[in-house]
């Protein structure tokens, strides 16, 4: 009878050694992002990406992807130059367009070439009106490229004007690979849109944690915040699989997956 207890014991013993190393290796596999538990799950239940309507009277139109240059141009690449930013396609007609909180936003890009294929830069920023007089608040030419291919983040500087309340500006990013810069430029273009969070979901990203920023920023449909959030994420943890798993989503969610695997080169801040 003794021995029967103690084999008894025993079992009881391995058995609950057993259940606690699994409990800690699943909560070890669920850490991540500051040692938070059960990132994974949160990647789950990470809310789609949700796009607003494209403005009444009238459409964005704009260019998602640069295309392949002729003669002395940029070489076509694949992919190839890529505006990070939500877009639509209907009868022919394609639109770009996307909304900020910020006064001075930053955009993200794909750049298939390196710095010594590319001679010359542009991001311009202009007020979107039909008028050839538009107003142009930003004309920035001193963008690194960098010596491998990636994504580049370029920000509206402290000295450019703010982006106005609930104004539409027309953006252009374009890159030449002449020398003399005769050939055409490769260029990408959208329009973006400040507008303002109701109060309670300000109050509510005071208080959030970065994937949770993130996750409110995608549910309101504000582009260019959520996408800089995860890439200040995944720049301070770039080994982290969670994070590539929810910028890979996000970019899947806007039909941009080509790119949503390629290496983040952000030098422009």
């Amino acid at each position: 009878m003794k021995s029967n207890l103690q084999l008894i014991k025993l079992f009881l013993l391995l058995a609950l050694s057993c259940t606690s190393l699994l409990i800690s290796q699943t909560y070890t596999v669920g850490r991540g992002l500051g040692d938070r538990p059960n990132s994974k799950m949160i990647v789950a239940q990470t809310p789609r990406f949700e796009q607003p309507p494209v403005p009444a009277g009238g459409t964005p139109g704009g260019r998602v992807r640069g295309g392949a240059s002729r003669g002395e141009g940029c070489t076509a690449a694949t992919p190839d130059l890529t505006a990070l930013v939500p877009f639509t396609e209907k009868d022919g007609v394609t639109n770009v367009w996307a909304q900020t909180t910020l006064e001075r936003p930053s955009w993200f890009f794909y750049v298939p070439y390196t710095k010594d294929v590319v001679k010359a830069v542009q991001f311009v920023v202009r007020e979107n009106s039909d008028s050839k007089d538009s107003k142009e608040i930003y004309d920035g030419k001193s963008i690194v490229i960098r010596d491998k291919p990636g994504v580049i983040r370029i920000s509206l500087p402290s000295n450019a004007p703010a982006l106005a309340l609930n104004k539409e500006y027309r953006w252009f990013f374009s890159i030449n690979c002449d020398q003399e810069q005769n050939a055409p430029w490769t260029y990408v273009e959208g329009v973006i849109q400040r507008v303002n969070l109701n109060q309670s979901i300000a109050k509510e990203l005071e208080t959030a944690e970065p994937l949770k920023r993130y996750a409110i920023y995608a549910q309101n449909g504000i582009w260019y915040e959520a996408l800089a959030t995860l890439a200040q994420l995944r720049e301070k943890n770039p080994k982290d699989s969670t994070l590539q798993a929810q910028w890979q989503n996000l970019l899947t969610n806007i039909n941009l997956a080509d790119v949503a695997k390629e290496p983040l080169v952000l030098d422009n801040p």
